[in-house]
């Protein structure tokens, strides 16, 4: 198979349809999102495995969530029972998956150790707050840049890589190396999709509780909350959607997205 590559102007649709999902069924895209946080806040919960089951299981919740959203695409009523979906095809290779991106993150967090001798990953890891004397420096800050930097390459290895696996059944490698390059050659849309969703999250919320909080700071708080809801709510399942659209972009003709 092949990726397309796609015009920029893709990446804001990926949102734009993948609010269209959200609002074919809230409820349904609602309930599988916030099930698979649940059981990844489940399992993180386990001593001593959990911080190792958790990473293992991601790929395959995921490809439930998507199933979720392929099953809104085609209008099908049964979605609800597809959070575990995931487990039951190709579920060995997910689980390669999930090792590899488990290992990944710790080489990840490893290389931001050089800069700030691995507080870092001590607070990823285990939860250990920073000394007073690292947050007062830049070495943190650093270390958050270099992980951003690292993280790059690996996300665009995993973005597609559970799909592939679950779909296509690519073996793990393959999946990873077929992800790698799409997102490659779609740097593009990427590029406005991620900054689409930094205006939608941070940017546009930033602009409105500044000019309310100059007008009345009792006001603030009340539209802080006010506008928390509907990002969690509405957003958050529209980002989930938004995934299964740019799989769906890249490696599935928009004729063929219902057949596939």
């Amino acid at each position: 198979m092949q990726a397309r590559r796609l015009p920029a102007i893709r990446g804001w649709n990926w949102i734009v349809e993948g609010f269209r999902l959200f609002r074919a069924n809230p409820a349904l895209l609602t309930f599988l999102v916030f099930g698979y946080w649940l059981t990844l806040v489940f399992l993180n919960l386990i001593p001593l495995l959990g911080v190792v089951l958790a990473p293992l299981c991601v790929p395959a919740l995921s490809v439930g969530v998507m199933n979720g959203c392929r099953a809104l695409e085609r209008e099908a009523t049964n979605g609800f029972g597809l959070l575990f979906s995931g487990f039951q095809k190709n579920r060995n290779v997910l689980l390669v998956l999930g090792a590899i991106y488990l290992a990944g993150s710790l080489a990840v967090f490893a290389g931001s150790a050089v800069v700030d001798g691995g507080a870092l990953l001590g607070i990823m890891m285990a939860g250990q707050p920073p000394p007073d004397d690292l947050l007062e420096s830049d070495q943190l800050m650093l270390a958050l840049q270099v992980t951003l930097i690292l993280m790059v390459p690996l996300l665009m290895a995993f973005w597609f890589a559970p799909m592939l696996a679950a779909w296509n059944d690519m073996p793990a490698v393959k999946a990873l190396f077929f992800s790698f390059i799409a997102c490659a050659r779609n740097w593009r849309p990427f590029v406005v999709y991620g900054l689409g969703v930094a205006f939608i999250s941070a940017i546009l919320p930033g602009i409105v509780l500044g000019i309310v909080g100059a007008a009345s700071a009792p006001l603030l708080r009340m539209v802080a909350v006010a506008m928390s809801l509907p990002l969690l709510f509405v957003f958050v399942p529209t980002l989930f959607a938004s995934f299964y659209v740019s799989y769906r972009d890249v490696f599935v003709r928009t004729d063929e997205a219902a057949d596939a």
